[in-house]
């Protein structure tokens, strides 16, 4: 169980380690926002990570096909979303960091919100986790606590990796001045409408 747990852990550093949309905001935000605000975009992502794992894990065939089955309107409104943010982020005029307010918790709430209904919007994850269960000799729903344990394990190394990526762009976020900003709001904005566009047109 505790080896599942720390593989488990591994895997979950590993599916939230490779940079997308949701790092890209992440780290936009840490650097507009604070720390706590780019932790807890990640930890949205995480939850959607374990709540799919857990679908798999507990082998609730039924849900994971008809998500599986609604996957192209989803993959249409996480492209709309991402669209709309990519192109706010572009607008968004860039203040000094220090001017920056501190995020409220209904900030915070959104920010989490944001990043759980934009992982939502990917239900192929839960055939991610499918796979993982076969390379462990687990079948999807066969594996009881062993395969809850899988999951609870990828979310915390999910969170892990965030409080790594929010904590280490924190440290840098001082020195980013307005026109740094500027560049960052353009460049970032243009690759999260790109994936938008991606979600909308690819697939």
């Amino acid at each position: 169980m505790i080896e599942l747990f720390i593989r488990g852990v591994l895997f979950g550093l590993a599916i939230a380690a490779p940079v997308g949309p949701i790092g890209l905001l992440c780290i936009r935000r840490t650097i507009t926002d604070g720390r706590i605000a780019g932790f807890i975009s990640g930890l949205g992502a995480a939850t959607a990570d374990a709540l799919y794992g857990s679908i798999a894990a507990l082998g609730l065939q039924a849900l994971s096909l008809w998500l599986l089955g609604i996957s192209p309107i989803l993959r249409i409104v996480g492209g709309v979303a991402l669209l709309w943010i990519g192109l706010t982020t572009m607008l968004a005029r860039p203040q000094p960091i220090v001017a920056q307010p501190e995020p409220t918790k209904r900030g915070l709430l959104g920010a989490y919100v944001s990043t759980l209904f934009l992982t939502l919007t990917n239900p192929a994850t839960i055939l991610i986790f499918t796979v993982i269960f076969a390379g462990l000799g687990l079948s999807a729903g066969a594996g009881g606590l062993a395969g809850l344990a899988l999951v609870a394990g990828v979310a915390i190394g999910s969170a892990l990796w965030w409080t790594i990526l929010s904590g280490g762009v924190g440290f840098v976020r001082g020195r980013v001045t307005p026109p740094m900003l500027r560049v960052i709001n353009v460049v970032s904005g243009l690759i999260i409408g790109g994936f938008g566009v991606a979600a909308l047109f690819v697939g």
